[in-house]
């Protein structure tokens, strides 16, 4: 999609240089180390390029705390990036946190946490507690963590429960207990090596991990995930159904301001049943998360999220992620693939297709990763384009696509789908005829063909032309250029019917310095946009520039010397009855924010595709 470049996001987060978090602290170091107390540490969140680390103080003794302070290394290379609840310095490697004038005083049972962020991949060691052992004993440092537990195997799956089962972590001093967690969040502790979870909901994803406690009530590192299906509930749409497929954008949250949650609110919800969640970047040949704040650090309200309940600080998964769960909570029937690439970010697949096999475990492992493996149900690669050119140009081969569809389709299994958004060049030696779009159709679901932004002001003197037209009409600027050539020449080279998807832009696409209102005009310039010169949402363009006309399937409107064509209602119904004559799998749309508050282009696609 030409148009998808990346918006500048409009938060920025603020982080405490720790020169300025050490004038903060007080100079003095508690009086006396204690015995009677005793610190642990959690990572409770990592997303790769960093994580959230959490300590907790507990007063042991019989007489309260006046105060605390927490020491410990940390290995070269990791170190704390901004904290909260305490005041963190650092002298070297070697880290100190101190508390806050409100939450020094600890009762005897009493405890505290702190939190930080931070970079690298290591963890602490060397701790001390007032200057004694974390642990609560003579030695410094205090006693190991435990050892993660065996990945959890599943048995006995229900409708509603599932039983759990685990091989025993290890500890030097001895494991006291196991926390559960499911999706997660902890649903239980217990003694033993098994578990079993009721009172889930029929027919719904799980995903299972298990942590050790130690007797100090030390955490270990979490087990592998183990991915549940309970039996019952909505069943997958019968063959031969139609898909309907949008794109949810990452940054939207930010100018947009349009979250998850506006899915419910404008119907859109119950009419869809699939969602591609765009974009994954591509870097150094691997799928990598792009921006971890939207993804999964961004905390929601009550009345913001779409369960109603508001996030915590500390919970282990927040954001777009947390928010797609509950989506699929509240609407089973729908399917979330994680979207790689784009416009913005296709420049990374020429170097992925060197090692086709190394690419694909990156992505199953961004995509399953344990603290959102219920979340998703496979994955789309955006290529923009194999062996062509799009924002930059890719000279990797006309197999080199086929070799990355087949190794994603060896890594991901049966099990997940994959599918693939590709070019719409119908023309003759177009972007079509430079991959082997046939032959990777075999490893694919599905291909969803993006039929629009053939014409618009990028050329800037035009002539004026609907960006996402039908069929071809006299007058078209570019043989081949239409939806009709793309599905029939893709059809040509083997890619069966029910594996192409047709796409539609929620968006317009308009010139400005017009004076006819029949396509073909010249014009000066692109026309004014809320967000990019030339491109405008539907939601806007239906009262600001109405439509005037149609063309080749798609409507047009002229106003004030501006020109605009764009996809309504009426002439969804049209493409959609098309795309049902010609027996493709359905259709897909970018992106969900173009369309009304009440979703009046998502009613327009599911009406049609009935």
């Amino acid at each position: 999609m030409r148009f998808r470049h990346r918006l500048a996001a409009a938060f920025t987060t603020l982080l405490l240089p720790l020169t300025g978090l050490v004038g903060l602290a007080t100079p003095a170091q508690a009086a006396a180390a204690s015995s009677a107390a005793t610190a642990t540490y959690a990572r409770t969140q990592d997303w790769g390029s960093g994580f959230e680390g959490k300590w907790t103080v507990k007063n042991t003794g019989t007489t309260t705390l006046s105060s605390w302070t927490v020491e410990w290394d940390f290995p070269s290379g990791t170190s704390v990036t901004s904290a909260w609840d305490a005041d963190v310095t650092s002298s070297g490697s070697h880290w100190t946190a101190r508390n806050k004038s409100w939450n020094g005083s600890l009762a005897p049972g009493a405890s505290v946490s702190f939190g930080f962020n931070g970079s690298g991949s290591g963890s602490p060691a060397n701790c001390k507690l007032n200057g004694g052992s974390c642990d609560g004993g003579p030695s410094v440092p205090g006693d190991a963590a435990p050892s993660a537990p065996g990945t959890p195997t599943a048995s006995g799956v229900t409708e509603t429960s599932v039983k759990l089962s685990w091989s025993a972590a290890t500890d030097d001093k001895g494991i006291k207990n196991y926390d559960v967690l499911r999706g997660g969040s902890k649903v239980a502790t217990v003694t033993g090596t098994t578990y079993t979870d009721t009172g889930l909901t029929a027919g719904t994803d799980y995903s299972y991990t298990v942590q050790a406690r130690d007797t100090a009530d030390q955490t270990g590192p979490l087990s592998g995930a183990v991915a549940v299906r309970t039996t019952g509930g909505v069943v997958d749409p019968p063959p031969g159904s139609k898909v309907k497929l949008g794109y949810f954008t990452e940054w939207g949250v930010y100018g947009r301001n349009y979250h998850v949650k506006n899915l419910v609110t404008s119907g859109s919800a119950a009419k869809i049943t699939h969602i591609n969640y765009a974009f994954g970047n591509v870097k150094n040949g691997q799928c990598v998360l792009d921006d971890s704040y939207a993804a999964t650090d961004k905390a929601y309200t009550a009345d913001q999220s779409v369960s109603g309940t508001a996030d915590t600080w500390d919970q282990p998964l927040r954001g777009n992620f947390n928010q797609l769960r509950q989506l699929k909570a509240k609407y089973p029937h729908i399917k979330v693939l994680y979207s790689f690439g784009g416009w913005t970010y296709s420049g990374g697949f020429g170097q992925a297709a060197q090692n086709p096999a190394a690419f694909a475990k990156s992505c199953k492992a961004v995509v399953e990763d344990p603290r959102w493996a219920d979340v998703f149900d496979g994955i789309d690669i955006d290529w923009e384009y194999p062996n062509a050119c799009g924002l930059t140009c890719d000279t990797s081969g006309p197999a080199a696509f086929k070799n990355l569809m087949s190794a994603l389709r060896t890594e991901f299994g049966a099990n997940y789908l994959v599918t693939a958004a590709i070019t719409a060049d119908g023309s003759s030696g177009g972007k079509i005829d430079a991959a082997d779009y046939g032959g990777a159709a075999q490893y694919l679901d599905w291909y969803n063909v993006m039929t629009y932004d053939y014409f618009g002001a990028f050329d800037k003197d035009g002539p004026t032309a609907p960006h996402s037209p039908l069929t071809s009409y006299p007058g078209i600027p570019q043989a081949g250029f239409n939806s009709a050539d793309a599905i029939a020449k893709l059809k040509s080279k083997g890619v069966p019917s029910a594996k192409l998807l047709l796409g539609i832009g929620f968006y317009g696409r308009g010139w400005t310095g017009v004076t006819q209102s029949a396509p073909g005009g010249a014009a000066t310039g692109a026309a004014p946009g809320t967000y990019e010169a030339g491109i405008e949402d539907y939601k806007v363009l239906k009262n600001s520039c109405p439509a005037t006309g149609t063309v080749a399937g798609t409507a047009y409107a002229y106003c004030g010397g501006n020109w605009w064509s764009y996809d309504t209602p009426a002439t969804i119904g049209t493409k959609m009855a098309w795309a049902k004559n010609q027996n493709l799998g359905g259709a897909f749309f970018w992106e969900f924010s173009g369309d009304t508050s009440n979703g009046e282009l998502v009613t327009a696609i599911n009406n049609g595709l009935k």
